[in-house]
């Protein structure tokens, strides 16, 4: 499984991140996600800039976002993302606790591939990101590059 790409997790709550993590380690896809904690970040990491100008520079497989988070939120890194030539096809799968109709159209709208409403409970949490995870990250083929 080691072929797999990243999976980019931006997600501000460690409680959230701790939690996809040990849903995603079932699959063995744990050890491919690189975590970061606000949209400045995920943008810097989609870019190879700052603390990730090192990095091989490879889209993710998937982005799993997060609506609310500081400096930058979910909608306006989506934004950035579809607006850039070199990250628009990239999968965003919109993994929030935010239940409210603008946030779930504008995203839509914007071009996210999925709006997952993060379960309270934790095992339909844990449930919901194998699910995702697994089509986005194993299943779902991507353009050539």
């Amino acid at each position: 499984m080691s072929d797999f790409r990243t999976i980019l997790l931006a997600e501000d709550n460690s409680k959230d991140v701790e939690l996809t993590l040990e849903a995603l380690s079932e699959h063995n896809l744990a050890n491919q996600v690189a975590v970061v904690r606000d949209g400045v970040e995920a943008m810097e990491y989609l870019r190879c800039e700052g603390k990730y100008s090192t990095r091989k520079r490879e889209n993710p497989a998937v982005i799993f976002l997060d609506i609310k988070m500081p400096r930058m939120d979910g909608i306006e890194v989506l934004k950035t993302i579809r607006s850039e030539p070199s990250l628009k096809t990239i999968p965003v799968v919109m993994l929030t606790s935010s239940r409210e109709e603008p946030d779930l159209k504008r995203s839509y709208e914007l071009g996210a591939n999925a709006y997952v409403v993060k379960p309270v409970d934790f095992e339909d949490f844990i449930e919901a990101v194998k699910q995702v995870g697994i089509f986005w990250a194993v299943i779902n083929e991507l353009p050539p590059k």
